[in-house]
Formats: C-alpha cells, sequence, structure tokens
C-alpha cells in the first residue's frame, strides 16, 4: 500500500544555506533559476522578499543543498543571476520521516504525504501533482479537491485518527 518511505526522522549534517540577494532581475529570469537550482540537485530553494540599501526592494534567494552540490550551485548561481556575491553556511536539517500513502477517490488515487515526528503523526496533506491534475481534468476547484482528499484520507487510514486526538 506504501508508495515510498523516506527512512526515519533523522538529522542531516553537512548541509549548506545559501543566499544571495537579488534588486535587478526579472521574474522570468527568477522563475528559471529556481528550476534550474531543483533540477540539479538543490533540496530546497526559494525566495524571500527583502529591503536592500537605499530602500530597493529586492529578493533574497536561499538554497539548501548537501556538500556535495555546494560548488555546482555557487557555479549556477554566479552564471544565472546578477549576484555579485554568495554567502553560505554550514547548517543542520531535521527531517521528519515521511510516508507517501495511496487513498482512493471517485477521481482515481491520490498520494497522501504523512509526517511522524517521535513516532507521532504531525502533518498530512494531499500530493499537489495528484490534486491540481484532477482539478484540471475535472474542472474542480483545487481548494474542493484538497477538502475531499483529505477526508478520504482520514476515513480510510486508521493511523491519521491520532491526529485529531490532541
Amino acid at each position: 500500500m506504501e508508495r515510498f518511505n523516506h527512512g526515519q526522522e533523522h538529522q542531516d549534517p553537512g548541509m549548506w544555506k545559501l543566499e544571495v540577494n537579488l534588486d535587478d532581475m526579472t521574474g522570468e529570469q527568477m522563475g528559471y533559476v529556481l528550476d534550474i537550482l531543483l533540477e540539479n540537485g538543490a533540496n530546497d530553494a526559494y525566495y524571500t522578499p527583502i529591503v536592500m540599501k537605499k530602500n530597493r526592494p529586492a529578493y533574497m534567494l536561499t538554497v539548501l543543498v548537501s556538500e556535495q552540490k555546494k560548488k555546482p550551485m555557487v557555479d549556477i548561481l554566479f552564471r544565472e543571476t546578477t549576484t555579485l556575491g554568495v554567502r553560505y553556511y554550514p547548517v543542520e536539517v531535521h527531517r521528519l520521516e515521511r510516508k507517501s500513502i495511496p487513498v482512493k477517490t471517485d477521481w482515481g488515487e491520490v498520494q497522501v504525504k504523512i509526517g511522524v515526528f517521535q513516532g507521532e503523526i504531525v502533518q498530512y496533506a494531499p500530493e499537489y501533482d495528484d490534486c491540481i491534475r484532477i482539478a484540471r481534468e475535472r474542472g474542480i476547484p483545487l481548494k474542493k479537491v484538497y477538502e475531499i482528499v483529505k477526508k478520504e484520507a482520514v476515513s480510510q487510514l486508521p493511523e491519521l485518527s491520532t491526529y485529531f486526538q490532541s
């Protein structure tokens, strides 16, 4: 029944957080850079709105990578962005045990991701890609698909009952 299991809850030492400030790139360029970083092995990448000196609006691009991917990511940042410098810091990441379990719906099977902390389910969510596909194929609002899939998950997966007992 279970689609994947990301192992036990654990901490990943040896990770790196890379940051650059960008105030002179288009939205299209920024989206492209994010795609390139993720396609090349970034564990995570995201933008945060910031204000730079002289009150210039800008974005900070943050990238989380393993030690082995640090140099290739720095190369991408210098080649694909307008930054003149990359800051990087060693970080440790605490990861929950994650499982993906299929749930049956009237629209077909949908994967539901479950996060486990110290042996207890602390979160669950329908898989975005499955839900967006259903919303588009059926012309149903995405929020409605999420509501129904979550309801089905609770009724089909007894282990989720502990999630609601607190």
